[in-house]
């Protein structure tokens, strides 16, 4: 696959959609060159015409390469890993296929659960103003959940899931920051974890950027 044909990634204004981070890191683990362009969300643009059949669902991220308009940051990854590959270009899923379908899992399963964690810990309160609230009982449910799997999935004394890096260290490392940003307890294991994944570079091009003043949506 050529890199000829554009590539254009579409992400919310205020930089704070996990799903936009997570294919704005797959774009910069692999050194790809792409057009970053911004959709505010609190002026629902994403509803607007244009966007929204570009979109097809009318989220973020969005991606452009050449004809290919693909929504969804799960598909925007595989998509991006599959047509950019290594020794080329830098992987981002594991090349062994149990390993993969774990990663995937746990994108599945971040996308799809813990929406209590995901509200009363949403991510401007990671960028933008801490919570000002403890965790409701749903809250520590969905938290002591999100911390049971990763102690589960990660191997003691280990830096990655799957012993190389891979998106969904990066992924697990944002949620798991909603907790470690807002100061609710984690386990010392997982927060290093966490903040080890934090570190990385394409990772912090995303969360140091600078932000435009927040308004709800």
């Amino acid at each position: 696959m050529s890199i000829s044909d554009a590539l254009v990634l579409w992400v919310d204004a205020f930089f704070i959609s996990p799903y936009a981070f997570s294919s704005f890191v797959a774009l910069k683990e692999k050194k790809l060159p792409f057009e970053l362009r911004l959709v505010p969300l609190h002026e629902k643009a994403q509803h607007a015409p244009d966007y929204r059949d570009r979109s097809l669902t009318s989220r973020v991220p969005t991606l452009a390469h050449g004809e290919l308009q693909l929504s969804e940051s799960s598909a925007i990854d595989e998509y991006l890993d599959e047509s950019f590959p290594d020794p080329a270009y830098a992987p981002i899923y594991p090349r062994d296929r149990k390993a993969r379908a774990r990663v995937r899992q746990i994108q599945a399963w971040i996308r799809s659960d813990l929406m209590p964690l995901r509200e009363e810990r949403s991510a401007n309160t990671m960028f933008y103003e801490r919570a000002g609230a403890p965790l409701s009982p749903e809250g520590r449910a969905a938290a002591d959940k999100l911390l049971r799997v990763v102690d589960r999935i990660l191997p003691e004394g280990a830096e990655h899931l799957v012993g190389v890096w891979c998106i969904a260290d990066s992924e697990l490392s944002f949620m798991l920051h909603r907790l470690i940003l807002n100061g609710d307890p984690i386990p010392d294991r997982l927060r290093r974890y966490a903040e080890r994944q934090w570190q990385r570079p394409t990772v912090r091009e995303w969360v140091v950027r600078e932000r435009p003043p927040f308004a709800p949506y």
